[in-house]
């Protein structure tokens, strides 16, 4: 038997830019006036489309929700996309690259954008935390094998 030539890793960021971008107020002007002490929720989403073999779309959702009380002072939204080349990697290392690796790079854009959004929105500036996308990448891996894993009764 033979085996098939090794193709060498590669890694290129071809192209970053803004997928989508919102910013709703819907109790503005009169939140304005408001004692500001706000409840913020951050929630991230990773997505990956294959365009050819070895050219990938990533996209990385980051909603920002902050309220006073129950009323919304804003929810600001971006949809921070990349172009990536990876060519060569082993299917676990290319799901780890695609959902970790490559969000990590997206992030920083995606944390200045809605930075700018929201204080554009007349807000207080939101500085988010750095994420940790390979323990998010892990912890969903583990809750997928965890959820295949065949029920026994005793």
């Amino acid at each position: 038997m033979s085996e098939q030539p090794q193709v060498p890793q590669h890694f290129e960021i071809q192209k970053v830019y803004l997928k989508d971008v919102s910013l709703e107020t819907p109790n503005s002007p009169m939140i304005f006036t408001e004692q500001w002490q706000p409840q913020t929720e951050v929630r991230l989403e990773t997505g990956a489309t294959p365009l050819t073999e070895d050219l990938f779309e990533v996209v990385l959702t980051v909603t920002v929700t902050s309220k006073i009380g129950e009323r919304t002072a804003y929810l600001a939204e971006v949809q921070q996309g990349g172009l990536f080349t990876l060519r060569g990697f082993p299917e676990p290392q290319m799901g780890h690259m695609l959902h970790a690796f490559c969000p990590n790079l997206l992030f920083p854009f995606a944390r200045e954008e809605l930075a700018s959004l929201i204080g554009k929105g007349g807000f207080p500036a939101v500085l988010l935390n750095p994420i940790n996308f390979d323990g998010i990448y892990m912890q969903r891996l583990q809750q997928q094998e965890a959820e295949a894993a065949p029920v026994t009764a005793h």
